[in-house]
């Protein structure tokens, strides 16, 4: 008997998991407020994986599958909603990780409990925005809720480049191009060469994964766009880091300089599970570019980053422990979820009511 994937999906939804996994072996599982569930019902046969893996993705891309090649796509069910799917081989039998993608409307800053300034920082007119963290911290949706409020106040013309596309945006006050790399462009690079070259106000690309697509958001930032990008990195200072580091030494001084004239914030995020238990919450470090930042990063003195971060609180700035604190002091999460997440734990291990913690 085949198995009705969708029936899983409407399971995903109804009980407000993020994640749903099919692995050969045991019974489907969600993740549920950060946590693994086991759905009852029997283990999973190869040949239901594969089944499912197959009825996921359309018919140009299944002969990729066969080959082994590892798939991100996107699925959509009416009346449901749509999912982010990524399906690879394990242990020679295959594997899929789906994650629920809410619809861009529902999507809002206060919603989503991100911090004031994130609407600021959504009205800049050019320069260099970058949303960091590990996969599933919440980059995506805080983009798109970045994105949405754009798209509700202004009149620009907006190009996002993903893989898969995810948030689906339809042009309210903001003209809105969306493109899939795989379907649309070959490489986040391919398409962001062209975009520079579409008249566009503000273009967001779903990740900053090489050299050359580093280099062209850069240019891109440089030429008076406002971009929007996102890395797999913790904290503002690794971020910049990493984007001075992807390039040669000879090059990396032009790049420091490039990134202190365009930068225009960075957010570093994690989530957290709430007090309640009912879901999770972003806590979200952010670093403001001033002139200041500037100075900084043209002069290789990163590590004062965290001492700016920790006294531009006037700014909108805040480290990730000062974010995690005021979570605490607002209900929303508990100290010790703070003490796990936290850099300094000395800060909450006398919050706590774990003795191992204190």
């Amino acid at each position: 008997m085949e198995l009705n994937v969708n029936t899983y999906l409407r399971r995903l939804v109804d009980e407000d998991a993020s994640d749903l996994h099919f692995k050969v072996g045991t019974p489907p599982v969600l993740r549920i407020n950060g946590q693994l569930v086991l759905l009852e019902g029997k283990r999973l046969s190869p040949s239901e994986v594969e089944q499912i893996s197959m009825s996921l993705l359309p018919e140009s891309k299944k002969a990729l599958l066969e080959k082994g090649i590892e798939l991100d796509v996107a699925y959509s069910v009416p009346g449901l909603g749509r999912f982010r799917t990524n399906i690879y081989k394990q242990r020679g039998s295959f594997a899929v990780a789906i994650r629920y993608i809410p619809s861009s409307m529902e999507l809002t800053f206060e919603g989503l409990n991100l911090p004031p300034v994130i609407r600021d920082l959504a009205e800049q007119p050019r320069g260099l925005i970058l949303v960091t963290g590990t996969t599933g911290s919440g980059k995506s949706t805080t983009l798109a809720a970045m994105i949405h409020h754009i798209n509700q106040t202004q009149e620009k013309h907006i190009i996002t480049i993903e893989d898969p596309l995810e948030f689906v945006h339809a042009s309210m006050k903001s003209l809105i191009t969306q493109r899939e790399i795989g379907t649309h462009a070959p490489s986040f690079a391919d398409a962001l060469r062209v975009a520079s070259r579409e008249d566009p106000d503000i273009i967001l690309v779903g990740e900053l994964r090489d050299l050359e697509t580093i280099s062209l958001a850069l240019t891109c930032a440089e030429l008076g766009i406002l971009v929007f990008g996102t890395l797999h990195t913790n904290s503002a200072t690794k971020t910049i880091e990493r984007i001075v580091n992807a390039f040669p030494a000879a090059q990396q001084s032009r790049v420091r300089s490039m990134i202190s004239d365009s930068l225009k914030a960075v957010l570093a995020q994690q989530l957290i599970k709430t007090a309640d238990g009912k879901g999770r919450c972003a806590a979200v470090e952010i670093l403001i570019g001033n002139p200041a930042v500037g100075n900084l990063i043209r002069e290789e003195k990163l590590a004062q980053i965290d001492s700016i971060i920790q006294t531009g609180s006037s700014n909108g700035m805040q480290s990730m422990d000062r974010a995690l604190q005021q979570l605490v002091n607002d209900g929303r999460i508990t100290p010790e979820a703070a003490y796990f997440k936290a850099i300094d734990k000395s800060l909450f291990a006398d919050q706590t009511s774990d003795p191992i913690l204190e």
